[in-house]
């Protein structure tokens, strides 16, 4: 018995989190370096790109999922959106045309003061109402105050005046305008034309006014001549009124 030895067996747990040497903090320290790499080379790209491509991959990523994009590449979409993005393309253009397209209430309002500054004296003779397509301007005669001479496709001073007003107030939006032209219902004189023409060479005129004052011609949607069948003043066909040209700022559905 005396020779027997006792063996004793120690078990040393080792902690990981003790001692102020860890590790752990390495590891968190390296992702948020490579997390603010990852950020200033995001910057860094962002800034080289131009003002078109930014804006399409912003509306990229607005309607972005990534559960309806599972299964497909980001790449593949990302080069999809650099290429529409690129020289005169139909995404950004159509993003700049929602843009920049204006409510007829704001219009109205916007026109309603302008005409209020600037046409004081021939105010009566501009009438702006918000119809189901958009916006509607009618510039109309009066008696004594005429926008075209009688029988004449050619603007009078005041009529050009009152078009530059409106143009200089729907230049900067992009929705589509229709021109028409009216009469009243007075037969017109010469063997060769009747109202029909008249109406449509009044309109035409009005047309070539906006984009001589900077409207883009490829927002003129529809010119067109009504002659005597949309009287303003349905009960008296002759009253001066009647003759008008109509500007519509359409607004899409």
């Amino acid at each position: 018995m005396e020779d027997q030895q006792i063996i004793i067996i120690k078990k040393v747990k080792k902690r990981h989190n003790e001692g102020h040497h860890g590790g752990s903090w390495k590891v968190a320290y390296a992702d948020f370096v490579t997390a603010m790499m990852a950020f200033f080379l995001l910057l860094w790209l962002l800034s080289m790109v131009s003002p078109e491509k930014r804006i399409a991959v912003a509306e990229y990523f607005k309607s972005f999922s990534v559960m309806k994009e599972s299964g497909s590449s980001f790449m593949t979409g990302s080069s999809m959106i650099l290429d529409k993005a690129g020289g005169g393309a139909n995404s950004v253009q159509d993003y700049k045309n929602k843009k920049s397209r204006i409510s007829p209430k704001d219009l109205q309002q916007r026109l309603t003061s302008a005409i209020d500054l600037n046409l004081q004296a021939i105010k009566d003779q501009v009438i702006i109402n918000i119809v189901d397509g958009g916006l509607k301007i009618q510039i109309v005669d009066k008696e004594g105050s005429l926008m075209f001479p009688l029988g004449s496709a050619e603007p009078t001073a005041k009529a050009k005046e009152i078009l530059k007003i409106v143009s200089e107030n729907i230049k900067d939006s992009s929705n589509r305008i229709i021109v028409e032209g009216h009469t009243d219902a007075a037969p017109f004189q010469s063997a060769q034309t009747t109202n029909w023409e008249l109406s449509t060479s009044r309109a035409s005129a009005a047309r070539r006014e906006l984009e001589k004052n900077s409207i883009d011609p490829g927002r003129i949607a529809k010119v067109i001549g009504y002659a005597d069948q949309e009287l303003l003043i349905p009960l008296n066909p002759m009253d001066p009124r009647n003759r008008r040209i109509s500007i519509i700022v359409v607004q899409p559905k």
